[in-house]
């Protein structure tokens, strides 16, 4: 069971969506593990703070494909092909904003799919 959420980002509403899917097309689309790069992301914000970013340029780069890839999930024919003219309808996309709701979103859908699989079982 996909779940979708919607956030304001710089006056925009986009709703990204979590399933199963995501990891394989992230994984198609960009040749990378959305686990292992949800948990670098993770820890780099933690260790982060937003008026004196530490954030490397590939951390952000990681972000932007994650959000790019959960919003053309949830709305495809709206959402352009290419995360460069998706992200050029913002003035301002802040990693602090989105990335807490994507990752709450993710952890949703990953204990929906385990609760999902425990009662199923019994």
């Amino acid at each position: 069971m996909a779940l979708t959420k919607t956030i304001k980002i710089d006056g925009i509403d986009t709703t990204f969506k979590a399933s199963a899917a995501v990891p394989r097309m992230y994984r198609i689309r960009f040749g990378r593990d959305i686990y292992r790069d949800l948990n670098q992301l993770e820890k780099a914000v933690d260790e982060s703070n937003e008026e004196a970013s530490g954030l490397d340029t590939f951390s952000l780069e990681l972000f932007e494909n994650i959000a790019f890839i959960m919003a053309r999930h949830a709305d495809p024919e709206n959402v352009p092909n290419d995360p460069d003219e998706w992200l050029d309808q913002y003035n301002t996309f802040s990693i602090y904003q989105v990335l807490p709701e994507i990752i709450e979103l993710w952890g949703l859908n990953v204990k929906t799919d385990v609760e999902s699989k425990k009662t199923s079982q019994s």
